[in-house]
């Protein structure tokens, strides 16, 4: 098994930027990367629709906090409308948001399908419109951010709904990307396979666990905070050529 790196000190690659992330009070990707945006030398607003663990992991992180549900268009818009207000500006969007299950598609119900597909798809499409329209009104500039999944290209059993929502936000990332290209907004992706924290630990089960993390030659699962730098990267002036573009943070095998 290749060894956890050491955490990476921050080197300011977001300095003075101001950087929204969506669904960030769990203990996943999201939270990982707020924090690694704040150690990067951003002004960084966090959002989640629980508002107990939004409030706590805000106070964690000391950083500022907005309830958003993604599959509400009036929450989407005051979340982008009330980081702009409180710092003046947004600089990047992360839209980190989005929800799974397991289900066979022969016992999967309309509700089960639709309810992914809204938070994960629909919502990152709310969220990325309203970036875009404040972006514009700013002048142009800004960056996208989306958590899409290798799953999104590769097949699993029970996985459905959210791998159609998840290839659909790659299909996003690259048309949204062509469509503000000539604002100066850059719009990409990263697709993570197997990142480790403690919620999936919980939900998934040793079984599926083992064998997803069987597919890495790395012999491990991605900590958050290495998919976290990956998206601090895009977000960046160091990925200033890159965009429509969706990076693969895994080392499944080919």
């Amino acid at each position: 098994m290749i060894p956890i790196p050491k955490y990476p000190e921050g080197a300011n690659l977001l300095r003075d930027k101001v950087v929204v992330v969506t669904a960030a009070a769990g203990t996943g990707i999201g939270s990982a990367v707020a924090k690694r945006c704040a150690e990067e030398g951003a002004r960084v607003v966090i959002s989640d629709w629980h508002e107990r663990r939004l409030a706590a992991k805000a106070e964690e992180l000391g950083v500022h906090a907005i309830p958003c549900d993604v599959t509400q268009e009036d929450q989407v818009q005051a979340l982008i409308d009330g980081a702009s207000d409180h710092f003046g500006r947004i600089d990047v969007v992360i839209n980190n948001a989005g929800l799974g299950g397991s289900k066979s598609i022969v016992d999967m119900t309309d509700d089960e399908w639709s309810r992914v597909i809204d938070v994960t798809l629909n919502g990152t499409f709310r969220a990325t419109r309203a970036a875009i329209k404040k972006f514009v009104e700013q002048g142009g500039g800004g960056a996208i951010v989306n958590n899409a999944s290798v799953i999104g290209w590769r097949a699993q059993a029970e996985q459905a709904h959210y791998a159609a929502a998840k290839a659909g936000v790659m299909a996003l990332t690259r048309c949204a990307a062509v469509d503000v290209a000539q604002h100066g907004i850059r719009v990409n992706a990263v697709a993570p396979s197997l990142a480790m924290h403690p919620f999936l630990a919980k939900v998934t089960s040793e079984e599926l666990l083992a064998e997803l993390t069987g597919r890495e030659v790395s012999g491990r699962a991605a900590q958050p905070w290495e998919v976290a730098n990956v998206m601090v990267f895009l977000a960046s002036d160091y990925a200033s050529y890159l965009t429509g573009e969706v990076v693969s943070v895994s080392s499944q095998h080919a």
